[in-house]
């Protein structure tokens, strides 16, 4: 487990205001993304109208996260790291109208680029600052997919109370994705 609040940040450190700004705008963006996701996830197996902007709506979710990442690691870094939060979400769509449709070859198949992509992301991370593991993101990234499938499946199978306690959990998570990225940012530019 990586839940941050004990783990990165110091409780008796002071942290100055651009500090704390970058750590909410980071939450935040997670925050989203978990959110977001879980709302597109419900309109597919729901076969809700609102699908369309919905996931318009996600898909801004990598875009905001690349503005917030350019001024730090430069246009070329930024759009890379826009572009795989993107197909990671577009991945995770396929593979739930896939199952959904009891398409098990396709899902197979999404399933399989779902976790190769987070495997890229995990390595670009790691490699653009020194604060954060490859193994790390790795493993966050990879406990982040298994709780958005089992979301998932409880929404498919209709058992929706084990969702909302997924998604609890997809919550936690996401804030420790961004308490490890926010923390990294802050020591790699010596943020004050």
């Amino acid at each position: 487990m990586y839940f941050c609040p004990f783990k990165c940040f110091n409780m008796n450190m002071k942290y100055t205001k651009a500090q704390v700004d970058l750590m909410n705008e980071i939450r935040m963006l997670w925050e989203q993304h978990g959110f977001w996701t879980r709302e597109a996830i419900m309109s597919i197996v729901l076969e809700l109208p609102n699908e369309e902007v919905i996931v318009q709506r996600l898909l801004k979710n990598p875009k905001d996260f690349g503005r917030a990442l350019r001024p730090l690691y430069g246009d070329f870094i930024a759009a890379r790291f826009s572009e795989l939060l993107t197909d990671h979400l577009t991945i995770a769509a396929e593979l739930v109208k896939a199952s959904k449709a009891g398409d098990d070859k396709t899902a197979a198949d999404a399933e399989r680029r779902w976790y190769a992509n987070a495997d890229e992301i995990a390595f670009l991370l790691g490699s653009i600052n020194p604060f954060w593991s490859q193994q790390e993101w790795r493993t966050m990234l990879h406990e982040h997919l298994g709780l958005v499938k089992a979301e998932a499946v409880a929404m498919l199978t209709q058992k929706f109370e084990d969702g909302i306690r997924i998604f609890d959990e997809i919550e936690r998570q996401a804030l420790e994705m961004a308490d490890v990225m926010s923390m990294g940012i802050i020591k790699q530019f010596n943020l004050s």
